[in-house]
């Protein structure tokens, strides 16, 4: 069962695929949970399709959230406007992997800042990403190279990560789940 403790660090990763649900469970944990509810948006609004999409999130979320929207230095926001008392969505860790590779940044070096940033926060954090593993390999460099750098992401943050589950038809499959710790 996911959950969220009511103060302390603890970080959960949601996993799954387009349209899985991950992103309402990951805002129904964040919205249940004592705390000062934090969405960290990493989209950018390029288009109408993608407004439409951002839009849908934020009527979904409703009232009494935060917004601080960062498509690249995720590290840097978890470090300095980040304290015990939030509870943070970051939506998506894709979406963040796609800027980086778009600006042609340093993804291995943007990933331990990350990571880093992750360790030490004093924050709950859920994160959520799309497996993009799981399906026929892509006829491309560029997309290879995406997916290949999503599953080392996710393994990565699923080492350091309190919970980790995997998100279908609605449906959170756990895959790691720690003691809550007060």
């Amino acid at each position: 069962m996911l959950t969220l403790p009511d103060n302390g660090r603890h970080v959960t990763l949601l996993l799954g695929g387009a349209r899985s649900g991950k992103s309402r469970i990951g805002e129904a944990l964040v919205s249940k949970a004592n705390g000062s509810s934090l969405y960290l948006a990493t989209a950018e609004a390029r288009d109408d399709e993608m407004s439409d999409r951002i839009h849908h999130h934020q009527i979904r979320r409703g009232e009494g959230w935060s917004l601080i929207e960062e498509p690249i230095e995720l590290a840097r926001i978890l470090k300095t406007n980040i304290g015990p008392e939030h509870v943070v969505l970051v939506d998506c860790l894709t979406l963040w992997l796609s800027n980086l590779l778009e600006r042609e940044l340093d993804v291995r070096t943007a990933l331990e800042d990350l990571l880093a940033a992750l360790q030490a926060t004093r924050a709950r954090v859920v994160l959520i990403s799309n497996e993009v593993g799981l399906g026929i390999v892509p006829d491309n460099p560029l997309a290879r190279h995406f997916r290949d750098e999503a599953g080392f992401m996710h393994q990565k943050i699923a080492a350091i990560a309190d919970q980790v589950a995997f998100v279908v038809a609605g449906l959170p499959l756990m895959l790691k789940q720690s003691a809550l710790q007060p």
